[in-house]
């Protein structure tokens, strides 16, 4: 497998995770949740301006869903690849980094030692690409 492979759930994950603080935003925007439906007319021009966030909102979610999904089979396959490395350590940076998402320091700080954000870069680089 790839780096390029790997990042793959780590980039959708950040997807996902920017879409969903959009959705906040687009709920907050149209004032939903705390906006009362009472079947009255409304003030010109107010009721278009939440129809369209509405349609947005809408659109947003079936693209979290979409993502969510893409997220799950690529976590599946990730899991089964890192579960198959042998070195306890290695594995551990490969969950890390590619499974829970995190940087490299903070990767290396979860590992602990005298491990640093290169240090375990350069691990993950060298279960890769063996020959290098």
């Amino acid at each position: 497998m790839t780096l390029q492979e790997l990042s793959k759930y780590y980039k959708l994950h950040e997807r996902l995770e920017r879409n969903r603080e959009m959705l906040a935003s687009l709920y907050a925007a149209a004032g939903l949740g705390a906006q009362e439906i009472t079947g009255m007319p409304h003030a010109s021009g107010v009721s278009d301006q939440v129809s369209n966030l509405v349609i947005e909102i809408e659109d947003l979610k079936e693209r979290i869903s979409h993502l969510e999904s893409r997220c799950a089979e690529e976590k599946k396959r990730l899991e089964k690849y890192i579960g198959a490395i042998k070195d306890d350590q290695t594995r551990m940076i490969f969950r890390l980094r590619f499974l829970h998402c995190m940087t490299w320091p903070q990767v290396a700080e979860a590992i602990g030692g005298r491990n640093t954000a290169n240090s375990v870069k350069l691990i993950c680089h060298r279960y890769l690409n063996p020959k290098s």
